[in-house]
Order: C-alpha cells, then sequence, then structure tokens
C-alpha cells in the first residue's frame, strides 16, 4: 500500500532542461538541514516518446512528491524507469514514490544488503534527526528495486539510447552512471560535484580516480553531477573532482609514508585551493581522515 502523503516542501523543486530529452532538478547547496529541508543533492529525468526515465529520486518522500509535479509540468507520459545511482539517503529516500506510481526500480547488484542493514539504519535515525516533520516512520518506507544490475546494461526506450555503467567501487559500491546516447548528456551521480568538495566518506578512491577514467571515455556533452549546476564543460567538472581526490591522496600518503600523525598532518597541509568551495567545512576534514587510513592500508599493501 502507498504511504501516506509527506507534508508537501517549500523548497523550489524544478526541472532545469539540459539537453533535448534531458532535465534534471538542482538542489540547494550544503548538507542536508531542516532548512533546507534535505534538497542537497540532484536528480534527473528524460522525456522519450514512449515514457520517461529518471535517475535518482532525492532525499525524501515530500521532495520525491514535488519532482514527480515537476516532471508533470514537462510531460504527461509515464514515469516508466527509475535508475537509482547509490544508495545514500539524498539519492534515493524518494524511491516508494515513483515504485507507487508504478514505475521499474533498478539499481546495481553491490547495494544488495544496504536497505536494512546497521548502516542504513543509522543513516535513517540520523535523517529524522536533522530533517524532523520531512523523514518519519509514518511516511517512510524502502522498497526492493525490480532490477538488480549485475553489470554494464544498454536498453533502448521511445528510440533513445540509454547506457547505463558500473563504476563502483568508487563514492560507493554500487555506483551507477546513466549516459543518454542521443543528447550527449551523462547523469554521474556522485561521482563527480560541481563546484563543490565532494564527500569521500570511506570510498576507496584510487577507484574512483579509476571511474572518472570511464567518465571522460564517454566524452560528454552535458554533465549532471550528484551535486551542484550541470555543466556543459565537463570536463573541467570531471578535472576538479579528480584533481581533488589526487591532492588528498598525495598529502595524507606523504604524511604516512613520513610517520605524521593525522592531527598535524591535516593541519599542516595547505588547503587554501579547496577552502572557498561549499562543503568544505563539512566534507573536507573527514574526507582527509578516511584518505589518511586508506593511505595506510594501501601502505602495507606494498
Amino acid at each position: 500500500m502507498p504511504a501516506p502523503d509527506s507534508p508537501p516542501v517549500t523548497v523550489d523543486v524544478r526541472a532545469v532542461q539540459v539537453a533535448e530529452h534531458s532535465y534534471f532538478i538542482p538542489g540547494l547547496s550544503g548538507a542536508a538541514s531542516a532548512e533546507n529541508q534535505g534538497f542537497m543533492s540532484n536528480a534527473g529525468f528524460v522525456v522519450t516518446p514512449a515514457g520517461v526515465v529518471v535517475f535518482d529520486t532525492l532525499g525524501s518522500p515530500s521532495l520525491a512528491q514535488a519532482m514527480v509535479k515537476a516532471i508533470r509540468g514537462v510531460t504527461s507520459q509515464p514515469i516508466k524507469r527509475v535508475i537509482v545511482s547509490h544508495y545514500h539517503a539524498d539519492h534515493y529516500y524518494g524511491v516508494q514514490v515513483f515504485k507507487d506510481l508504478g514505475a521499474e526500480i533498478w539499481t546495481h547488484e553491490s547495494g544488495k544488503g544496504v536497505i536494512g542493514s546497521d548502516a542504513a539504519k543509522l543513516r535513517y535515525a540520523q535523517r529524522k534527526d536533522v530533517l524532523g516533520q520531512w523523514i518519519s516512520d509514518r511516511t517512510q518506507r524502502f522498497p526492493e528495486p525490480d532490477l538488480w544490475l549485475s553489470g554494464d546494461t544498454d536498453f533502448e526506450l521511445g528510440g533513445l539510447h540509454f547506457r547505463l555503467r558500473h563504476v563502483g567501487p568508487a563514492h560507493s559500491d554500487e555506483d551507477l552512471v546513466m549516459y543518454v546516447t542521443e543528447d550527449g548528456t551523462l547523469y554521474a551521480g556522485d561521482l563527480v560535484f560541481k563546484g563543490r568538495v565532494p564527500f569521500v566518506g570511506d570510498a576507496d578512491s584510487r577507484r574512483w580516480l579509476a571511474a572518472l577514467d570511464k567518465l571522460i571515455a564517454f566524452q560528454p556533452r552535458v554533465l549532471v553531477p550528484g551535486h551542484g549546476a550541470a555543466s556543459d564543460t565537463p570536463m573541467a567538472d570531471l578535472t576538479l573532482t579528480r584533481d581533488y581526490l589526487r591532492f588528498l591522496r598525495e598529502a595524507m600518503g606523504k604524511a604516512v609514508a613520513d610517520l605524521t600523525p593525522f592531527e598535524d598532518a591535516y593541519a599542516q597541509t595547505d588547503w587554501s585551493q579547496y577552502a572557498g568551495l561549499p562543503a568544505f567545512a563539512e566534507a573536507n576534514r573527514l574526507n582527509a581522515y578516511n584518505t589518511y587510513i586508506l593511505m595506510e592500508k594501501e601502505s602495507l599493501e606494498r
């Protein structure tokens, strides 16, 4: 049964056209908060003559309901399919709304076990605490996908060709990107953060860098990142994310090699080239710490 309607959001959830068939929903900057109502990531959709393909579903049922309204402002075509890039709260908490509309939910099988896991329960509790009315046990559900993808998958709908590529483990184990051939549009999920510091978490940055090479190979004309504005200069944004990850690895790798404690290493590192970017205060220290731990592990592999 569908969950009760969630309270309507007051943030501006709107559709922005980036190519003939491709649109994105631009989230706000910064971390999830009661002020932004959890609207701090992007989503997107592609309109074909046979229906709509959605990429990610935002961070709450309320936001997803607003996203459906934005889609309906563009087309009356049925929403056929939802691609979940990865199971981080801000990208999939709205999936139930699309499931209730009859859409098929697709994601990569590396995400099996995430829903209902201890880590997911902790994140849900944190989101309830931070977002209040926007996340509640009364309205939130986590339906299983209709299809777990085992690898790269291509499909056609309404004459448009979609290329799904599994590029994880990088930002997450299950990272999926979607390329729309006719539009040259790449929906990159959280592998690329336009104009802001990425949230690295416990990701394997070495594999993330390899994944960025796969994105570069598409040579997209338009890039829709998981956070930040859509880009018609994709290479610059791919390069920013790549260079930040390289900087983290080089700085923390040197500290590990020199046996410098993390606190000292962090204080001694010149972060000035990134300190002015959105989400630096929220993400950078944790990014550096997790990269320091990763570089310690990698040093033991040599």
